[in-house]
């Protein structure tokens, strides 16, 4: 708040200014990595499991790049093989039990 205050006055302090921009700047650069690798990551492993080089994921770095990649992995063919359908495959049946002897009198 003590940042936005000196910010806001008629004649702001220069060097308080710059003192909160160098406590600012900082913090949102590491912001802004926080949010790029939350959005590369996920991207990254999609482009694997589809197929493509992982690398396309670096488009989203590119103003409208993002909106490429999505439909590029809309529209193309993936280059992964499907998963059989699992089928319920019942159970061997018993075999039949050894014949017994008659009881002994």
């Amino acid at each position: 708040m003590n940042c936005l205050a000196v910010f806001l006055q008629d004649q702001p302090d220069l060097s308080a200014a710059q003192h909160a921009l160098m406590f600012m700047v900082p913090i949102f650069m590491l912001i802004g990595i926080v949010v790029v690798a939350a959005i590369i990551i996920p991207f990254w492993f999609i482009c694997k499991k589809a197929g493509f080089s992982p690398w396309l994921s670096l488009l989203n770095l590119v103003p409208l790049g993002n909106l490429i990649l999505i439909y590029v992995l809309a529209f193309a063919q993936w280059k992964v093989v499907p998963a059989p359908q699992l089928a319920y495959v019942p159970p061997y049946p018993q075999p039949p039990l050894p014949p017994q002897l008659p009881p002994q009198q």
